[in-house]
């Protein structure tokens, strides 16, 4: 008997000591996500730093594989992908309202894992719900960069827009996302690709990301994205923050640009913000070198 506890007791430690990444968090407790899925990269020792990665619409967590491989040796990844976006199975996500649920489950999830104060970085889209989600919960992160997102995007075609203006034209883009022939879609994707990214690799995996993502739920988050606005909501951010927007002369005046992001942001005394000169949309693509010193300064700011 005593042998054969002895043997039950070895079997559980190497189950454990095997156990590691995902399998390990996920072994922690039964909390399993319908509006996202996780993979977990790193070291699960104490005191690990926690990132969480989020990316944007009809993308997957691969547009952070080059910084994943140079940060997993470090820092413990939570890479996020959102249901119905490059592949992965829509789950609930195409029914009813997607952000506040996306939101709230990224607390639960949080939570429930125990992760305590983790850096959040978020895309474009992936950016809007890490501003939301440092205010609805304050508790849930401890800093956050932004990635090339406004607090409100139809900023970025007038200044003087407002929800209520801009929800016809919404509803308008959402019928045609959805109705759209999946030929005319890719055409569009295609033909918009070179406008988010200057990197040959950035708009072959943006084409490909769009073909792989379901067009109901890219709709409805659209939809969302433009009907958002959360700048009467900046100023109860407090956590320390960074925002990466990119320039290059197409897009008009410097002082233009900076304007636009300022102005958006003005709400945040005390936001951090970083110019890519010669970037578009993506710049995880466009300048990977320059990305990575930006993400490594943020999470080591005291």
């Amino acid at each position: 008997m005593t042998r054969r506890l002895t043997l039950i007791i070895a079997s559980l430690v190497a189950a454990f000591v095997l156990l590691s990444g995902s399998e390990y968090l996920l072994a922690q407790n039964s909390f399993q996500p319908t509006r996202f899925s996780v993979t977990v990269e790193g070291p699960s020792t104490p005191g690990t730093m926690n990132v969480i990665f989020i990316p944007g619409l009809a993308s997957g967590r691969r547009v952070y594989d080059r910084e994943a491989k140079l940060l997993a040796p470090t820092y413990r990844l939570h890479l996020i992908q959102i249901a119905g976006f490059d592949g992965l199975a829509v789950g609930p996500n195409d029914k009813g309202d997607l952000l506040p649920a996306i939101v709230e489950e990224l607390h639960q999830y949080i939570q429930q894992n125990h992760i305590e104060h983790p850096a959040v970085i978020g895309h474009s889209l992936g950016g809007l719900i890490t501003l939301m989600l440092a205010d609805a919960h304050p508790e849930d992160t401890g800093r956050i960069l932004i990635i090339d997102s406004l607090p409100f995007f139809p900023l970025l075609m007038d200044e003087n827009a407002t929800v209520e203006k801009v929800k016809p034209q919404a509803a308008m883009l959402r019928q045609n996302y959805t109705n759209q022939s999946i030929q005319a879609f890719m055409d569009s994707q295609r033909q918009f690709a070179p406008v988010m990214s200057t990197s040959e690799e950035g708009q072959k995996a943006i084409v490909d990301m769009s073909y792989r993502s379901n067009r109901t739920v890219i709709a409805q988050a659209l939809y969302e994205d433009m009907t958002t606005d959360l700048r009467p909501r900046l100023a109860s951010i407090h956590v320390p923050a960074a925002l990466i927007y990119p320039y290059e002369a197409s897009m008009g005046k410097q002082s233009e640009v900076d304007d636009l992001y300022h102005k958006s942001y003005a709400a945040m005394t005390k936001l951090q913000f970083v110019r890519f000169e010669y970037s578009r949309h993506f710049v995880m693509y466009d300048q990977p070198a320059a990305f990575h010193k930006v993400v490594m300064n943020f999470l080591s700011a005291k």
